[in-house]
């Protein structure tokens, strides 16, 4: 249980950082002796702390550790309990990243916090190094984890300090860009009038990530004018109706909600749409490269998207 904090900040308390930059706070009646306070800040054991040494008390002695604390599992819990986990992220970051730990606690969740060094790091890097990109991934979300871990005063150090992302398939020559030519095969495969054409076209014309893509509809128009915080930033941008994105949609079909849409004509996540877009690229007339789907015909959407207006 948390409380908050009175303001004005109550008599005799005072708040230091120390030279790790971690936050503690004392008591301090006039020239007498600093009384730390242990508990956690904002708890009900700091606000006993702090009456009883205000009171000249002898201070509470501290709660036995519940069961499990100090592990990795006990860290990743109070982590997604923290607004820097809560608010910090984005939710797309929040719901990629939260399935990464789930599984971390499954392997490793019972290993202390203080067992964990950069081998360890290393290791699971190794584990994972068959899929680059989920590896790479593992190992931004246990930056994340241990950065705000040293922060807070759960860890001594950062394991993933100097450990390197791995190189990808794509490094050198980067994702596979479509051309016009593939454009123009997809068309035809898919004419106006398919869930398919609307999401290649909302895609081409928009410029928008597939999250940002699979979310956008009708409540997001107006005059002519897409409106919407991107998903990954939270930037607010508009984009203009070109002429041939407003007849793709006015064919549809499309959902209430969202342009791109499932058979039913409900919202369909990004991930979904991801492998759905991805199967329309491999049917028999039209066999463009996986990661060309994938990656949201990057390179022509660049040379069709009109220039957002912010």
């Amino acid at each position: 249980m948390t409380i908050e904090m009175p303001r004005p900040r109550p008599p005799f308390l005072l708040r230091e950082t120390s030279r790790h930059g971690n936050v503690v706070w004392y008591v301090r009646r006039g020239a007498g002796p600093r009384i730390r306070l242990r508990a956690e800040y904002g708890s009900t054991a700091f606000w006993e702390e702090y009456r009883a040494a205000v009171d000249g008390r002898a201070l509470v002695e501290p709660a036995t550790p519940a069961p499990g604390a100090g592990t990795l599992k006990w860290l990743i819990e109070r982590y997604m309990l923290h607004s820097a986990w809560t608010k910090d992220l984005s939710i797309a970051t929040r719901g990629q990243r939260s399935g990464i730990l789930k599984a971390t606690v499954a392997i490793a969740g019972h290993e202390p916090v203080s067992a964990i060094n950069k081998r360890s790091i290393q290791e699971g890097m190794e584990r994972r190094r068959e899929k680059p990109h989920g590896a790479n991934n593992w190992l931004k979300t246990m930056r994340g984890l241990f950065a705000w871990a040293v922060e807070h005063g759960h860890a001594t150090s950062d394991p993933t300090h100097a450990v390197k992302l791995l190189g990808g398939p794509n490094d050198r020559n980067g994702f596979h860009t479509w051309t016009e030519e593939e454009v123009a095969r997809f068309e035809a495969r898919w004419p106006l009038g398919t869930r398919e054409r609307v999401a290649l076209d909302v895609l081409l014309y928009t410029g928008l990530r597939r999250g940002d893509a699979a979310r956008i509809g009708r409540p997001h128009l107006r005059n002519g004018v897409l409106r919407l915080a991107t998903e990954k930033t939270s930037q607010d941008v508009s984009i203009r109706v070109l002429p041939a994105l407003a007849a793709t949609l006015a064919a549809g079909p499309v959902g209430d909600l969202t342009f791109i849409a499932g058979e039913r004509g409900r919202p369909m996540t990004k991930e979904s749409f991801g492998n759905w877009f991805r199967e329309a690229c491999r049917v028999p007339a039209f066999l463009a490269p996986p990661t060309a789907c994938a990656r949201r015909a990057r390179g022509a959407r660049r040379r069709r998207a009109p220039q957002r207006l912010s």
